[in-house]
C-alpha cells in the first residue's frame, strides 16, 4: 500500500511540474528574450525551474544578499539597527534612484541602520546601498558572506554608482534563479541570520514598493508576499538587461515557496517584460491554491 501511494505522489509532482512548465513556456514562447523561472514548495522541497542553473545579471535583486550581509554585521555585534550613520550630500549621487536623495536633497543627515537598510530593499535606494557596501567593507564582504552559508552560483562584484558607468558592468553581479530560491529557502528557516535580523529584513521586503507590476501584480492583496526586485532601464538600443523579481509567498493555509523570475537580455518592450513575470507569477499563485 505505502509503495502504491508513494508512486501516486510520484507521478502527482510530476504532473504538477510538468504541467507547471508548459504553461509557463506558452507564456515566454516567441519572446525576444531569456526567461529563467525557479520556483520551490518549501514544504517538501521540490522545485520546478526554466533555465533555473543559467546565471544571469541581479541588478537590484543584490540588494537582498547585501541587506543579509549587513545584518549579520549586526548579529556579530559589529553594527547596531540603531546607530547613527550620517549622510553627506556627496553621498547622494544624481542620475540615479535615490529617495533618499528625492527626501533630503542637501544630504547631511542623520539616519539609523535600520531605516537605510529600509530604504535600501524596500525602495531599492541606490545611494544608500553604496552607503551600505561602504559601511561594510565592500562587495567582497557580501561575497564571502553568502559564500560562507553554501550558496552557490552567485558573484557580487561592483556596486551601483559602478553599474551606473556602461550597461556592461551590470552583467558583473548575476546569480541563477536556483541559487536565489535555496537563498530565499535558507533564509526563511533562518539559517543565514538571527531570527530577530530574519524577521526584521522579511518585514522590510514585505513592505517592499518597488515592482508592483512584477510578482505581486495579479495576486490577491490579502496575499503576503517578501521580494526584491531588480531592473535595468533600456540602453541605446533598446536592450534590457534585466527585468527581476524574487520572492517569497506566503498562502492562505500558511504554506509558502518561493519564486524567482528573471527576464534578461530582452528586446520586448518594458511591458511585455513585466507582464511576463507577472503572468508567470499568477500561473504558479493558481497551481499552488489548488494543491
Amino acid at each position: 500500500m505505502k509503495k502504491i501511494t508513494l508512486l501516486f505522489l510520484l507521478i502527482a509532482t510530476y504532473s504538477f511540474s510538468q504541467n507547471l512548465k508548459k504553461e509557463i513556456l506558452q507564456i515566454t514562447k516567441g519572446k525576444n528574450a531569456t526567461v529563467a523561472v525557479s520556483v520551490l514548495d518549501f514544504g517538501n522541497d521540490k522545485s520546478v525551474h526554466i533555465n533555473g542553473n543559467k546565471k544571469l545579471p541581479m541588478l537590484s535583486v543584490f540588494k537582498f544578499h547585501i541587506g543579509l550581509a549587513v545584518l549579520n554585521e549586526v548579529d556579530h555585534g559589529k553594527l547596531s539597527l540603531d546607530q547613527k550613520i550620517f549622510i553627506k550630500k556627496s553621498d547622494l549621487l544624481e542620475n540615479t534612484w535615490s529617495p533618499i536623495r528625492e527626501r533630503f536633497p542637501e544630504g547631511n543627515i542623520e539616519m539609523s541602520l535600520g531605516e537605510l537598510i529600509k530604504y535600501t530593499v524596500a525602495e531599492s535606494d541606490n545611494n544608500g546601498c553604496d552607503i551600505l557596501l561602504r559601511l561594510i567593507g565592500g562587495t567582497e564582504t557580501v561575497q564571502k558572506f553568502i559564500d560562507s552559508k553554501g550558496i552557490r552560483n552567485f558573484t557580487i562584484k561592483v556596486d551601483e554608482e559602478q553599474m551606473h558607468k556602461g550597461f556592461e558592468f551590470m552583467y558583473l553581479n548575476a546569480t541563477t534563479t536556483n541559487s536565489a530560491n535555496q537563498l530565499l529557502k535558507d533564509f526563511f528557516n533562518k539559517k543565514m541570520i538571527s531570527k530577530t535580523s530574519t524577521d526584521f529584513l522579511m518585514t522590510t521586503m514585505l513592505e517592499t514598493s518597488t515592482g508592483k507590476n512584477k510578482i505581486v501584480a495579479q495576486l490577491p492583496e490579502s496575499i503576503p508576499v517578501a521580494h526584491k526586485t531588480g531592473s535595468s532601464g533600456k540602453n541605446e538600443k533598446g536592450l534590457t538587461a534585466a527585468e527581476n523579481d524574487i520572492g517569497i509567498v506566503t498562502l492562505p493555509d500558511g504554506t509558502h515557496y518561493a519564486i524567482s523570475i528573471f527576464v534578461s537580455d530582452s528586446m520586448e518592450s518594458a511591458e511585455t517584460n513585466t507582464n511576463m513575470i507577472a503572468d508567470i507569477s499568477k500561473i504558479v499563485f493558481d497551481y499552488f491554491s489548488k494543491k
